[in-house]
Order: C-alpha cells, then sequence, then structure tokens
C-alpha cells in the first residue's frame, strides 16, 4: 500500500527528529545557546545600563547579538555535512532503497532541522521572558517575538545554504571548507569591503548600503538594533537611507521576509540538484 505524500513526508520528519535528537551536535548546539543566556543572567546584564538600554532589554540585545555570530556558523557546518557526509558513509544508499521519494526525504530533513534549530533559542527566550516576571522587570513581548521571528528567518536563511552546500559538495571536506569561507566572508569581510570601496571613490552611498542589506547578517543585525534604537542612531548617516527607503515597520518585515524566501530559494536549488545529480 503506498502512502499519501504527507503521510512519508510527516514519517521523514518524525524520523530526522529522533535521529539529531541523539546526536551530539543538536545536545552540543542546545547547552551553547540555552547555556549563553543562563550565563548572562548570572553576569547581570539585565542589571547594567548600556547606551540606555536596561533590564530585559539589555538581555536581549547582548544574547541577540552574540547569538548573530554563533548561530549561522553552527548551521552551515553542520548541516553542509549532512548529505554528503550520508553519502559519504553509504547511508543515503540505504535509505534511497525504501519506498521514499526523494522529496519527502529532503524536505522532511529541512523542516525538522528548522524546528530543532529554533526549539533552543525559543527555550533560552523563554528562560529570559521568565527571569525577567520574576525580577519585576517589564517584559517587552513584542520584541521577544520578533527577536523569534527574526531568528527564524536567519536559520532558515543559512539551512537552505547548507543544503545546497550539501548537495553540489562532492566531500565532506569541500562542504565544511566552503561553509567556512562563507561564513567568514558575510561576517567579517563583506562590511570591511564595502567601507573601503566607500572611501576610496565616489560610490553612490544608497547603493552601497543596499549591498550591505543584501547581506542576511547585516539586515539581521540591523533589524535587532532598529528595535530599541528607532533612530538607527548607531549606525550613523547610514541609518538615513534606511529609514528614507524602509521605514522601521517595513524593514522589520524585510528582515524577516528577505532571508527566509532566499533560504528557501537556496534549498528548492539543493533539492533540484539533488535530483539531478547521482545520488550514491
Amino acid at each position: 500500500m503506498t502512502s499519501s505524500p504527507r503521510a512519508t513526508l510527516g514519517l521523514m520528519f518524525r524520523l530526522e527528529l529522533a535521529e539529531s535528537l541523539r546526536s551530539r551536535w543538536f545536545h552540543f548546539y542546545s547547552v551553547v545557546l540555552i547555556g549563553l543566556m543562563l550565563l548572562l543572567i548570572l553576569t547581570g546584564v539585565s542589571e547594567s545600563r548600556v547606551l540606555g538600554f536596561t533590564g530585559l532589554s539589555r538581555l536581549l540585545v547582548t544574547y541577540i547579538q552574540i547569538a548573530m555570530a554563533v548561530l549561522p556558523l553552527f548551521i552551515i557546518v553542520v548541516t553542509a555535512r549532512s548529505m554528503v557526509g550520508d553519502r559519504e558513509a553509504g547511508n543515503l544508499e540505504y535509505m534511497l532503497a525504501f519506498p521514499v521519494s526523494l522529496s519527502a526525504w529532503f524536505w522532511g530533513r529541512f523542516f525538522a532541522r528548522l524546528v530543532l534549530i529554533l526549539t533552543p533559542v525559543i527555550i533560552a527566550l523563554a528562560i529570559a521572558a521568565a527571569y525577567g516576571a520574576v525580577k519585576g522587570h517589564e517584559i517587552p513581548w513584542n520584541h521577544v517575538l520578533l527577536y523569534a521571528g527574526l531568528v527564524a528567518a536567519l536559520s532558515t536563511c543559512f539551512l537552505g545554504l547548507g543544503f545546497l552546500l550539501s548537495t553540489i559538495s562532492r566531500s565532506t571536506e569541500v562542504a565544511l571548507g566552503a561553509s567556512m569561507v562563507i561564513w567568514l566572508l558575510l561576517v567579517a569581510l563583506l562590511d570591511l569591503l564595502l567601507l573601503s570601496i566607500m572611501i576610496r571613490s565616489q560610490f553612490p552611498p544608497e547603493y552601497v548600503v543596499g549591498i550591505a542589506l543584501a547581506n542576511p547578517l547585516q539586515s539581521f543585525r540591523t533589524a535587532s538594533m532598529i528595535l530599541f534604537d528607532p533612530q538607527l542612531i548607531l549606525l550613523g548617516p547610514a541609518s538615513y537611507v534606511i529609514l528614507d527607503a524602509f521605514g522601521v515597520v517595513g524593514y522589520v518585515v524585510w528582515a524577516m521576509v528577505y532571508p527566509t524566501i532566499l533560504g528557501l530559494l537556496f534549498a528548492a536549488l539543493g533539492y533540484w540538484r539533488f535530483r539531478k545529480t547521482d545520488l550514491v
């Protein structure tokens, strides 16, 4: 009896969840993200005042900025070696022996990993909200929910990129190397290169800012700042270009929608490549 596509997708989703919950990468990832929130709470970040931020707002700002560097790196490194690693170990050939469609296998893994990636972040934000309630701080629920949405968008983007790298790489070493180069380019090099272009040439600043915002990490960083600094004073003159083009609400929507669409597009390209290539 042939199962429906939805039932097969659900089966692969549950299988990937069960397998990942037993793996060390998920345990380590959860400890890092939840432990980071607990560490910030223990160090009394919420009691300090920096640039006018205090209480739970200060705690959330600090956590989300640190998570911005840790989260994409972990996602892309772990995901980029998933399918190419299964191919090298022979697990892919074993799974394809079962009556499971390629689409169910691919997208079941994708959405299961997305849920697993977001779960520790949601738990960390819930811990922060509970801590704020105990300490009597005002809980900015709209900011908590918007941060959760921004993290979900960023996770979707880098998860899709990781799946794409995993399908086009021929070995685990190539996948890991490519993921590290891309992460380094997005985090460390892109802003510096854009600044040098702006200084050394009379390039229109609107185009430079537009290229910078095409970087999903930069979009995430700016959106996390705009929630507590609606005038984007910390960005300097670039804030005028961003606010004139988007506005506060428009930019937050952009920072959520753009990385999500980009990640799904990466995943779709990975699936297309997965179907066309030699799977074993």
